[in-house]
C-alpha cells in the first residue's frame, strides 16, 4: 500500500519526535530492538528480505523509544517500516512480549506509557462517542471484509477446518443462543446489536428480542435486515445505552460488547444483567479476555488500540468478570474458550480487507492509504495476540 499521506483523511500518526531526548531514546530503542529481534528469531533492517524492513530507521527508532508500542504502531502507519508477513512477524514478537524489555527498562515504563484521556470515560454520553468513533465509520466499509451476515466478532470453527467463515459465524451465534436457552416464546435482551445477525437468529427461533445499541449506523441497517425477513414484529432495535434497558427477560446475550464497557463499569454492567433477568434466567456473554495481572497493569494505559481504534475500550479478565457477576448476585455457569478461532477469523478479515483495498474499494469509500495501513495493522496486531495466547475469547454463562 502507498505510504503517502492523503489530504482528505485525518493524519493517523504524529510527526516523528526530534530533539536530544528523542535521539537518546532512539539509540536505546535500537539496542532493545536488536535484542528483541534475536530473542524472537526475526530480522530487522533496511534489506528488502528482512522480516521487518526499515524505510526510515531513525524515525522508527525514535518513535519506538519515545512512545513504546504506541509509537511502534504509529511508525507502521507512517510508513517507517513494512513486513511481508505482518501478522506472522507480530506473532513472533507477541510470543515473547513479556520478556522483550529488559527488567531495568520495564521499571521506566511510565516514561513512555500515558494514561488514557478522561474524554474516553464510558459515561452514558462518553460511551456513545466512543462507540460512534468506531462502529459508525461506514456500514459499506465493514462490508468490505466481513462475511455476508456482517458478524464483527470471533467465529467458532469448533475444530471444523472445513467450515467457511459464514458457517463458523453461524455456529458461534447458535452456540450462544443454545447456551442461553433461547427458543420459541423466549424473551431475549441483546446488549450490542451489531448489524442484527444474532437478533435474526433468535427471531427465527420464535423468540421476542429487544436489542440495544449506541451505533446509529448499525441500528439502521439491522432494522432494514430484520424488516427484509419479515421479523420486525419479533425484534425491537433500540438506540440506547445498556444502562437504560428496561423489562424482564428469560435470556440476555451479548457478543463482544463488554470490551467497550470500561473497567469502572463492569459491576454496573453485571448488575444490569442481574436486574433484567427473570429468576432462573441465563446470560451468555462472549468476551475478549486477558490474563488478570496483565489486565490490571494495562487497563488505565493509553495504548495504540485505544488511541486509534477503540477509544474507551478495556479488555477484561475472566476473573474480573466473574467477580463482578458474583457481586451482582449471578451464579457462574459454563465457559467455552476459542482464542485460536479468533486468530483465524482475523486472518480471513485481513485477507478480505487487503483484497478490497487492492481493488480500490476502500479508497472509493473515502478511506485513503493512511487509514488502510492503520486498519491492516490493527487486524494483524489482533491476530497476533490471539495466535500467541496473549488474549483469548470465550462465551461465559451466568445464571440468576
Amino acid at each position: 500500500m502507498s505510504q503517502t499521506p492523503t489530504t482528505d483523511q485525518p493524519i493517523l500518526y504524529p510527526a516523528a519526535p526530534t530533539g536530544a531526548y528523542a535521539t537518546l531514546a532512539g539509540k536505546v530503542a535500537k539496542r532493545v530492538c536488536d535484542r528483541a529481534a534475536a530473542m524472537c528469531g526475526i530480522t530487522v533492517g533496511e534489506r528488502e528480505d528482512a522480516d521487518l524492513v526499515l524505510h526510515r530507521p531513525e524515525d522508527f527508532y525514535r518513535r519506538l523509544g519515545v512512545q513504546g508500542l504506541v509509537g511502534f504502531g504509529e511508525s507502521y502507519v507512517a510508513g517507517d517500516w513494512d513486513a511481508a508477513d505482518l501478522a506472522g512477524t507480530l506473532t513472533k514478537l507477541c510470543r515473547k512480549i513479556t520478556a522483550l524489555l529488559p527488567a531495568w527498562l520495564q521499571k521506566l515504563g511510565g516514561l513512555y506509557t500515558s494514561r488514557r484521556p478522561l474524554r474516553q470515560k464510558n459515561t452514558v454520553a462518553g460511551a456513545k462517542r466512543n462507540i460512534s468513533a468506531h462502529y459508525d465509520l461506514s456500514n459499506d466499509f465493514f462490508a468490505t471484509f466481513l462475511d455476508e451476515g456482517l458478524s464483527y466478532s470471533s467465529a467458532l470453527f469448533d475444530r471444523h477446518p472445513e467450515y467457511d467463515l459464514a458457517t463458523a459465524q453461524d455456529a458461534k451465534v447458535e452456540r450462544a443462543l443454545d447456551c442461553a436457552g433461547v427458543g420459541e416464546g423466549s424473551r431475549v435482551l441483546e446488549i450490542g446489536t451489531g448489524w442484527g445477525e444474532l437478533s435474526l437468529h433468535a427471531a427465527r427461533r420464535g423468540a421476542q428480542v429487544t436489542s440495544v445499541t449506541l451505533s446509529t449506523e448499525q441500528a439502521d441497517l439491522a432494522r432494514e435486515r430484520i424488516a427484509a425477513e419479515g421479523l420486525s414484529d419479533l425484534v425491537d432495535v433500540q438506540l440506547r445505552d445498556y444502562r437504560e434497558a428496561t423489562g424482564t427477560y428469560d435470556a440476555i446475550v451479548s457478543i463482544e460488547m463488554i470490551e467497550a464497557v470500561g473497567a469502572e463499569y463492569w459491576d454496573e454492567y453485571m448488575q444490569v444483567v442481574h436486574d433484567r433477568l427473570a429468576d432462573g434466567g441465563r446470560a451468555v456473554i462472549q468476551a475478549i479476555t486477558m490474563d488478570h495481572a496483565q489486565m490490571l497493569a494495562t487497563k488505565d494505559a493509553a495504548t495504540w488500540i485505544t488511541t486509534y481504534i477503540f477509544p474507551g475500550g478495556v479488555i477484561p479478565s475472566v476473573r474480573a468478570l466473574n467477580e463482578s457477576a458474583s457481586r451482582a448476585g449471578l451464579s457462574l455457569g459454563t465457559r467455552r474458550s476459542f482464542g485460536h478461532d479468533y486468530a483465524r477469523t482475523l486472518g480471513e478479515w485481513d485477507a478480505a480487507f487487503l483484497a478490497a483495498a487492492s481493488a480500490g474499494e476502500v479508497d472509493a469509500l473515502g478511506f485513503g492509504p493512511d487509514f488502510q495501513r492503520l486498519w491492516h495493522f490493527y487486524l494483524a496486531y489482533c491476530q497476533a495476540g490471539f495466535a500467541c495466547g496473549y488474549i483469548d475469547v470465550g462465551q461465559l454463562e451466568y445464571v440468576r
